[in-house]
């Protein structure tokens, strides 16, 4: 038995050795190295498996084509805006917070703020879907569309047919999807599509899945620009369960937003670069012409600035992390944050405790049950930290909560696709919408209090009740929510 003993603390070395080579071979967060640790020793070999499809850098080909991708019409987005804005935002008109993250964004991410826009908020799938379906209709020239997930379902495959039927019409047709995060995606549910003109392509991240396996990055957007002129973003993604028909999740609550205006034009420039990032032998870049940016609206708009800001890990810099940190280490009186993963790192988690140490009213809103079990314990484990020091967290009892949106003072707001989490803070490729203007910011607060009516407030006698069990699963996954 001895030497069977001897080959065991043999191989537990090997494995503790490669373990600390991989993980340190790369740059990596302290949190997220102690994770990779973690999982790499107390799972020996199958850790190293589990490594090679999750804890892989970016590959660096994709990295550089992302990256270095010319800006198609952001010159010319650049003075729309400058033409259009009669009149200048400063700390007179919004806020100083707002003038100061306005500058702050468009120097990270040549995100030019616009002010020609008019927006309506959809929180029913079936609503916006139905909403996107007469915009797609209506559409003349272009239809472009980028989802994480456009899945091979009922719902699916009515999109891809009406898409299809825009392309037969001679409407430019593109779509970019994940194709990690789409079942059933192949060339077979898309043929309609591609039959009939249209081009669709996965995502940079999500192809060659032999040699270039990168599950950890995900293009997490939903971007949908019909025109020119028309624009969404938001939280819904495609499929049935979206609109409330799967049983596991019940009634989808999210939140989604479709603008008419100049901010639409920054929508579509982030399309075409995640486009021209992503294609192949059989698909072509695209250039510029008029028709992806016209110089002008066929119909008049509301004056509502609005500032598209994308991130992702081609950034130098967690853009949108910074920015929500920001925004809640200047607020005045209040932050409301709706967010269905909520596992921040230690930079948020301590902008958001300093807040609410200041006599900020923070409150934020999670689903009532997980999609992902690991992550939601880990979710579990810092509502009840949050709860301990003053801020309110709020479970949504009515099905699953997926918005992902953000309320400061009832002055700024945003919408768009990025988890309070690791995964979304560097991982994926994001983009969200803000919102300087107070009005919109209050139909978010309305929406969030109204939500309110749908939640329980989580309270420290509810946290004592908790099983020793779910405890402990609750810090377990923390431990490994730096990579979840």
């Amino acid at each position: 038995m001895n030497w069977i003993f001897g080959i065991l603390a043999i191989t537990l070395l090997i494995n503790t050795i490669a373990a600390i080579i991989t993980v340190f071979h790369r740059h990596r967060s302290i949190p997220t190295t102690l994770a990779w640790l973690l999982v790499l020793i107390l799972l020996p070999v199958i850790g190293f498996i589990i490594f090679a499809f999750f804890g892989r850098g970016i590959a660096q080909e994709n990295l550089f084509a992302i990256s270095n991708e010319e800006h198609i019409g952001l010159d010319r987005l650049k003075q729309m805006a400058k033409n259009s804005n009669n009149r200048l935002y400063t700390a007179t008109e919004t806020t100083q917070i707002a003038a100061k993250q306005i500058t702050y964004f468009d120097r990270s991410e040549d995100a030019p703020i616009t002010v020609h826009n008019s927006t309506r908020i959809f929180t029913d799938g079936k609503e916006k879907f139905q909403a996107l379906f007469q915009d797609i209709q209506n559409a003349q020239e272009t239809i472009h569309l980028e989802y994480y997930s456009f899945i091979n379902d009922p719902l699916g495959k009515q999109v891809v047919d009406l898409l299809a039927s825009k392309a037969t019409a001679g409407v430019e047709v593109r779509v970019i999807y994940d194709r990690w995060g789409s079942p059933g995606a192949n060339a077979k549910f898309f043929q309609p599509l591609t039959a009939a003109g249209g081009q669709v392509m996965p995502f940079i991240t999500s192809q060659n899945a032999v040699t270039k396996n990168r599950l950890n990055y995900h293009l997490h957007r939903k971007i949908v620009v019909i025109d020119g002129q028309v624009g969404w973003t938001g939280g819904f993604n495609i499929g049935e369960q979206y609109i409330g028909n799967k049983p596991k999740f019940g009634y989808w609550r999210d939140t989604h937003v479709r603008i008419y205006g100049f901010a639409a034009l920054s929508l579509q420039e982030r399309f075409l670069l995640d486009w021209n990032a992503s294609v192949d032998k059989h698909h072509s870049k695209i250039y510029f012409q008029e028709k992806y940016f016209p110089h002008t609206l066929a119909q008049p708009t509301d004056i509502i600035p609005i500032q598209i800001v994308s991130d992702g890990p081609d950034s130098n810099f967690d853009t949108l992390k910074g920015g929500f940190m920001d925004f809640i280490l200047n607020a005045k009186r209040s932050v409301l944050i709706q967010t269905p993963y909520l596992i921040p790192d230690d930079a948020m988690i301590d902008a958001l405790l300093v807040a609410a140490r200041a006599g900020i009213k923070i409150k934020i809103m999670i689903p009532q049950m997980p999609d992902h079990p690991f992550i939601y314990r880990a979710t579990q484990f810092y509502a009840n930290l949050f709860t301990k020091h003053n801020i309110e967290v709020y479970i949504y009892k009515n099905g699953f909560m997926h918005a992902k949106t953000a309320v400061f003072d009832n002055e700024v707001s945003a919408i768009g696709s990025m988890n309070q989490d690791y995964r979304s803070y560097s991982l994926n490729f994001e983009a969200d919408a803000f919102f300087y203007d107070k009005k919109v910011s209050q139909q978010l607060t309305d929406i969030f209090q109204n939500d309110m009516t749908n939640s329980v407030l989580l309270t420290q006698q509810m946290i004592d009740q908790q099983s020793l069990w779910l405890k402990f699963k609750q810090l377990f996954s923390r431990l490994l929510s730096p990579i979840l």
